[in-house]
């Protein structure tokens, strides 16, 4: 028997489904990761970063550009830029217009909490929290709101991979 994939999952937890279902939501396997990523075409990035920094959280989703994704910035810092990777930034994850498949995290996990209720009133079809970047309380109440979650992958180590 094949495992669901994350939409199956998304679809039982939307129809009255048992309480501990929620945690079907949990994309635990690289298997499930990758299967998201296929299905997706708009990440919304929380705590992109600048070229100038370096740093992952500029060049992850710069990659992901590269490989056709759209890349929405929603930075955490430099208030006074406008664009990054050519698009217009957001400050919240809510003022992202249109539909948004995957909320791609980069925050440390104590300042998740402070944007799981901006993340929440978007309604993602997914959030991904970077290599290294695990919340169980939020990844709990993404999931127990219909929202598929991975924790602790690097999303260009598995777009790598597909």
């Amino acid at each position: 028997m094949t495992q669901p994939s994350h939409i199956d999952a998304r679809a039982r937890v939307g129809t009255g489904a048992a309480p501990d279902d929620w945690r079907a939501l949990l994309l635990e396997s690289a298997s499930d990761a990758r299967q998201l990523l296929r299905d997706s075409r708009r990440i919304a990035v929380l705590g992109i970063k600048t070229p100038e920094s370096g740093q992952p959280a500029f060049y992850v989703p710069e990659y992901a550009q590269e490989r056709g994704y759209e890349i929405i910035p929603v930075p955490v810092y430099y208030p006074d830029v406008t664009e990054i990777l050519g698009q217009r930034v957001y400050r919240t994850v809510s003022a992202v217009p249109g539909e948004v498949d995957i909320v791609n995290v980069f925050r440390r996990p104590r300042d998740i909490p402070a944007h799981v209720d901006d993340i929440l009133a978007k309604r993602p079809k997914a959030v991904w929290f970077q290599l290294g970047i695990r919340n169980d309380e939020a990844a709990e109440r993404f999931a127990r709101a219909g929202i598929a979650v991975v924790q602790d992958r690097c999303l260009l180590v598995e777009l790598r991979a597909i």
